[in-house]
């Protein structure tokens, strides 16, 4: 009798284990932000969606006219500044990457980036590599 129940409890913890029952799988999301005019919406996208589930993994990957929000002194059209949104999710682990090619190509110095913002080579490569490579799922908001 003993074998035939560690043989079940076997059994049950190869279903469990086969079923993703034993952990939960991380969460790992790119907002995609190729136009700063979706900034003040994607933005609250993320706090809502960290607020829904705390452990998720956000990376904002930004090119392009994207780029805009993420610059020191940048605000939305109604005069609202970004970097309070910005510096509230970086708090709570949200990553800014921005495309350096994108800074080469309009002249805009790195040092008129939010502190937040860290650069990539390329953003477009920075979203294919996260969700080929590292399995995260892709947001354009």
């Amino acid at each position: 009798m003993k074998s035939f129940s560690k043989w079940i409890s076997a059994a049950l913890l190869c279903i469990i284990a086969s079923t993703g029952f034993t952990a939960e799988r991380e969460e790992k999301v790119i907002y995609h932000i190729s136009d700063s005019v979706n900034a003040t919406a994607a933005l609250r996208n993320a706090k809502n969606h960290l607020d829904q589930s705390p452990k998720a993994k956000i990376v904002f990957v930004t090119h392009g006219p994207g780029v805009d929000f993420l610059l020191d002194g940048a605000a939305d059209k109604n005069g609202n500044p970004y970097d309070i949104a910005v510096q509230d999710l970086a708090a709570r682990k949200v990553e800014f990457r921005v495309c350096n090619n994108t800074l080469v190509g309009r002249k805009i110095d790195k040092s008129k980036l939010l502190p937040e913002a860290s650069l990539v080579p390329s953003g477009v490569a920075e979203v294919a590599r996260l969700q080929v490579h590292e399995g995260y799922a892709y947001l354009k908001p």
